[in-house]
């Protein structure tokens, strides 16, 4: 009889143990994956600072004036006489 309660002591110290063990685990791969959703947004942050900058030297290349003055100076391309244009309907 009073070996069965050690056993079922024992038992029984050993459910709480294994039970501290996996709150210890769960707690640490929780910390675990809020450091990485951290470290993942402090990326986005920093892609979206990127993208922005991007954003704007995009419209700054692409002004008519900027794409004209390249033309010129770059490509050595010069505007045709207004005669020689041909439009095309779509």
């Amino acid at each position: 009889m009073i070996a069965s309660r050690y056993i079922g002591l024992g038992l029984l110290i050993l459910i709480m143990l294994i039970s501290a063990l996996c709150v210890i685990y769960s707690k640490y791969h929780s910390r675990v994956i809020f450091s990485e959703i951290q470290k993942q947004e402090r990326a986005l942050d920093q892609y979206e600072v990127e993208w922005g900058q991007l954003q704007l030297e995009l419209t700054t290349l692409a002004e008519q004036n900027r794409v004209e003055q390249v033309a010129k100076e770059q490509l050595k391309l010069i505007m045709p006489l207004r005669e020689k244009i041909i439009y095309i309907k779509p």
